[in-house]
């Protein structure tokens, strides 16, 4: 069963749970180990089922989703990708949540195959929605974001890799950064994962996250 994925509904509506679950336990490669209603309740199961994909909704009485999937991350490495299910594709508790370290979110109408393939690319580490996905959410609430100075927060960064940070926070596509910066795409690939591990960040999409938190992408951008 070591390769079975396990998920983890909450929702406080019993219909999606009930949909969700019939869409996940018709795969082979995945299994519902348990559900809940709110993120305290959420958490409390969590603490004592093992999972690695959670189906977090936002929007919930007692502990919204921004508020479970903090802390349900604090509790380190070994904790479960959170994917966040929203109404709305520029839902700013969706994208408070993906500030806390969620990695991706779903539009609660997404068709079945959509929600299996989100859960299985979480599952293999990567994030599930689009950069540039989250750059309209972040312009959309980019009034209301910390900025840090650049050139403290990103210090750790080489100037190649400010650069292709900025090409991820822009949209681009691996391929993409390689064509513009005149790399090898395995190369790309190799200056993401620095990007990722110099400033502690788990995907693409914090990437994105921080290079508007650091104003990077905003003096940067194209016209």
């Amino acid at each position: 069963m070591s390769d079975v994925i396990r998920v983890v509904l909450v929702d406080d509506q019993a219909l999606i749970r009930i949909g969700l679950a019939m869409i996940v336990d018709a795969q082979d490669d995945m299994r519902v180990v348990g559900e809940a209603a709110d993120g305290q309740r959420a958490l409390d199961l969590l603490a004592t089922t093992g999972c690695d994909v959670v189906l977090m909704d936002v929007r919930m009485p007692r502990l919204d989703g921004v508020a479970a999937t903090e802390r349900l991350l604090a509790r380190g490495p070994q904790a479960p990708r959170v994917l966040v299910l929203t109404t709305f594709d520029l839902d700013e508790h969706a994208f408070a949540a993906l500030r806390a370290g969620a990695s991706g979110f779903l539009l609660k109408d997404a068709p079945a195959q959509e929600v299996l393939d989100a859960i299985r690319t979480v599952h293999a580490g990567d994030a599930v929605i689009a950069p540039s996905t989250t750059r309209r959410l972040l312009q959309h609430v980019a009034a209301d974001l910390p900025t840090a100075a650049a050139d403290d927060a990103l210090a750790v960064l080489t100037e190649r890799e400010r650069a292709v940070m900025m090409e991820v926070a822009r949209g681009a596509t691996n391929a993409e950064i390689a064509a513009h910066l005149h790399l090898a795409e395995p190369t790309v690939k190799t200056y993401v994962g620095r990007i990722l591990t110099k400033l502690d960040l788990r995907d693409r999409v914090q990437i994105v996250i921080r290079a508007y938190e650091t104003g990077l992408i905003r003096r940067g951008a194209p016209s």
